[in-house]
Parts: structure tokens; C-alpha cells; sequence
């Protein structure tokens, strides 16, 4: 079907054993995968003591055995946590991630881009300055020991986070300003109950702000309840994303990108599938 590189995050999937797990991605028709370890995997530890090169081999064999690629390590933390012990441990964390991901061989590790209160939750303040600054300085440490390990660092812009919308994304991209730091562009995030209407704008606007930094995709649709942005359990093609629009950016500026389904449902992943390569083959 085309070149569309179409995948889904582990933890969408039936939970299952790892290995039945990455063969039932495959068995569905997908390529890649998001793997959140400890979202995704339960029957065996995952946690920053575990995550070894022998484990790294392991899963790596089970992935090619499969034709499946990682296209994003998850590691959805908050970078700009203002307890300072916490923080370390969440540096830490990344720090995990990013070595086991150079075992591993995967696209990159991925994270959202945080809140100033430990509960990491939308508060005004996080779309503040200084609240970029926070989080800027962080994620500078965290790029560093990438580059050194050779790992690239994909950052997803969030409407309720600190990087809400594509201009503080450039901003971000620019203060940061390394070649192993890329946006993981998902649509819908950037999205609320005053913008959505303009969403073919944002898109827009992205590709034309940092376009060569975006490395993957996630695709889920949408609508709007309660002056709130609601993708679970939406159906590609049943809510309010143009998709035909974003496939036709895709398809003629960057051909082969992984796109991940997200916040899809067993009971509608397939439809979702069947529904982005249809979009895709005709744009």
C-alpha cells in the first residue's frame, strides 16, 4: 500500500506476552511500533535496572523476527518537575532510556515536553516564559547525553504543555539547536476547543516552521465535547481531522516517515489502518 510506513504503540494493542505482542502488531498489518516498556510489557521487569543489553538483544530479535521496527522508545516524563529530587530521578529515567535505546537500535526515545508542578497537569503558568526556560535548560542535558550516545531525542508538542503550539517548538529547536533533537508531531495535540477549526493552518505551519525536524508522526482523530478535544476511541475518518490533507503533506514531503496510530482501540485499529492507507494511496 504506497510507502506509508504505518504503525501503533504497543500498549493500544490486547495485552499479551512481549513476543505474542510483537506478533500480533505484525499479524495486524502494522510495520512499527511505539514501545512504552513499562505501558506495553508485564510479564517481566522493565525498570531501569532491567533495561540491560542482553535485554536490548533480546527484544531486538524478537522485533526483526517480526519485521517490526521501534520507532519511538517512550519515556513520557516531566522535565520540568520543580522537586528537584524527583527531577534527578527523572533524568535518570531518560538517561535509561536513551543507553537502552543505542542497544536496542531504535528510531529515537520520545517524550511530551511537561508542566511546572509535579502533578503534571495544564496549569496557565505552563505556557509562560519562564516555564520554557525551565524546561529548555532541562531538555539541554538530556540532548547533550543523547548526542554522546548517539541516540536522537524526539520532542511532542502539546497544547496543554509547556511547548503548546509550533511557534514554541521553534523556539525550543532553535534554543537547543542539535541535530539529534527531532518533533514527534502529532496534529491533534496541538489542538483545543479555539483552535481546532484552523487545524489544516497549524499543520501548515508546522511543516513550514520546522519541517525538517519532524521524524515521526502520530495519527488520531477527533472531536469536541464539552468545549474539550476528545480522541479515544475516535475512528480515523469518523471525527474532524482532515486526514486526506495530512496524508497529502506526508506523502509528498516526507515519504517513508513512521506514522503511529495512537489512542486506537483493538475493536477499531483496523478500520483506523484500512482508513490512513486509503487516505495516503490517494492523496
Amino acid at each position: 500500500m504506497g510507502n506509508l510506513q504505518l504503525g501503533i504503540r504497543g500498549h493500544d494493542m490486547p495485552k499479551a506476552s512481549f513476543e505474542d505482542l510483537v506478533k500480533s502488531i505484525s499479524d495486524a498489518g502494522f510495520c512499527c511500533t511505539q514501545l512504552a516498556l513499562a505501558k506495553a510489557i508485564t510479564e517481566f521487569n522493565v525498570g531501569s535496572e532491567a533495561m540491560t543489553s542482553g535485554m536490548a538483544t533480546y527484544m531486538k530479535r524478537v522485533f526483526e523476527k517480526n519485521q517490526v521496527e521501534v520507532s519511538v522508545l517512550g519515556c513520557y516524563k516531566n522535565l520540568a518537575n520543580p522537586d528537584e529530587a524527583q527531577l534527578a530521578q527523572i533524568v535518570d529515567s531518560y538517561k535509561h532510556h536513551i543507553r537502552f535505546a543505542s542497544f536496542l537500535e531504535c528510531g529515537m526515545v520520545g517524550t511530551e515536553t511537561g508542566a511546572v508542578n509535579t502533578e503534571y497537569k495544564y496549569t496557565p503558568e505552563n505556557h509562560t516564559d519562564r516555564a520554557l526556560h525551565i524546561f529548555t535548560e532541562n531538555l539541554k542535558v538530556i540532548v547533550d547525553y543523547a548526542e554522546r550516545m548517539g541516540v536522537c531525542f524526539g520532542i511532542e508538542p502539546v497544547y496543554k504543555h509547556i511547548m503548546c503550539d509550533i511557534e514554541r517548538t521553534k523556539r525550543v529547536l532553535d534554543a537547543v539547536n542539535s541535530p539529534n533533537l527531532r518533533v514527534i508531531l502529532d496534529p491533534v495535540n496541538l489542538l483545543s476547543a479555539e483552535n481546532e477549526k484552523h487545524h489544516e493552518d497549524i499543520i501548515k505551519g508546522a511543516f513550514e516552521l520546522f519541517g525538517n525536524d519532524i521524524d515521526v508522526i502520530h495519527l488520531k482523530d477527533y472531536i469536541v465535547r464539552d468545549g474539550e478535544i476528545i480522541s479515544r476511541p475516535v475512528t480515523l475518518g469518523e471525527g474532524r481531522l482532515n486526514i486526506p490533507y495530512l496524508m497529502g503533506i506526508l506523502k509528498q514531503n516526507k515519504p517513508f516517515i513512521n506514522v503511529l496510530l495512537e489512542d486506537s482501540l483493538p475493536e477499531n485499529a483496523q478500520q483506523s489502518r484500512r482508513y490512513a492507507h486509503q487516505c495516503y494511496d490517494r492523496a
